[in-house]
């Protein structure tokens, strides 16, 4: 069914074909889908908002969320799948805050191994360690007046996680090596894929902690749970990807409806990827067979 872009013509369409059905179970079926479609505009319309692609109600939703926290300077936790787009969130929360401006740090704790993570945020004296050839101010100096973005917040060991507390709680930061604190003025936006409740009960994160980092929790939804999404977003992705590949590319409706079946496991990084894949193999057009054997349940 093709798209409708006026409330005259869903009704003038509805009517048409209630008559052609004779069936009040059909006619209401196909208000269903009419009204669908009204509501998760495909390539029409709203197609986000703060950076973020996305017309679906979940993402209305944390659009929402995002205006009406941003200006305040209370810490948020993010809460979605790998992939999803957390520190676009992040990012978001920043540049809509008054803040904005100020610098925008980000951190993977997931990715810094556990004996430099304290450097890496709280930063280091020269000679406090094997390879600290100057002095560093680490990341929450460094943001000061601004906001820093701690992904994975879920693995960060306990004992960094009370040192992180501290920090937090004092307002300032003492660099490894050194006996002088800094006052830092620094807003925290933290990230996880994990249950931190969960992880409170056994123990593996403090709740102190939990608490003072889930002021306000934003639930970002998986790509799979944003109906109308994916194709937004692949026409978006598309036309970036055009200029890392040197020309045009373009994409057929087949492949965005095949695109639409697909769970997206690895959500929004995943589509990129396919795409990025798929621009490569095409000839001027992604088509449906340019696409990965394994979205369109085909042997690898």
């Amino acid at each position: 069914m093709s798209d409708v872009n006026s409330l005259e013509d869903r009704l003038a369409q509805l009517v048409a074909e209630a008559r052609e059905a004779g069936s009040l179970d059909a006619l209401r079926a196909r208000w269903r889908t009419l009204t669908e479609v009204a509501a998760t505009p495909r390539d029409a319309g709203e197609t986000g908002r703060f950076g973020l692609i996305g017309a679906s109600p979940p993402m209305r939703a944390v659009f929402d969320l995002i205006e009406r926290v941003a200006p305040s300077d209370v810490s948020v936790l993010i809460h979605g799948e790998t992939g999803s787009g957390k520190e676009l969130v992040a990012r978001a929360l920043h540049e809509q805050s008054r803040r904005k401006g100020k610098p925008f740090l980000a951190e993977n704790c997931a990715a810094v191994p556990p004996n430099l993570l304290e450097s890496e945020l709280f930063g280091h004296k020269r000679g406090s360690f094997t390879g600290a050839v100057a002095d560093r101010p680490g990341h929450f100096v460094a943001a000061n007046g601004g906001t820093l973005f701690l992904d994975e917040i879920g693995d960060m060991p306990l004992e960094m996680q009370a040192k992180l507390l501290r920090v937090l709680q004092e307002g300032e930061v003492r660099p490894v090596g050194s006996n002088k604190t800094t006052k830092v003025d620094v807003r925290i936006v933290a990230a996880t894929h994990r249950d931190l409740v969960a992880m409170c009960k056994t123990g593996g994160f403090r709740e102190d902690l939990y608490f003072r980092l889930n002021v306000v929790t934003i639930e970002l939804p998986p790509l799979r749970e944003r109906k109308g999404d994916v194709r937004l977003l692949a026409r978006h992705l598309v036309k970036s990807v055009t200029g890392e590949i040197g020309r045009e590319v373009d994409i057929s409706e087949e492949a965005l409806e095949a695109l639409e079946q697909w769970s997206w496991p690895g959500n929004v990084r995943e589509l990129e990827n396919e795409l990025r894949r798929a621009a490569v193999f095409a000839d001027g057009t992604i088509r449906r067979e340019d696409l990965s054997p394994r979205l369109l349940g085909e042997p690898g």
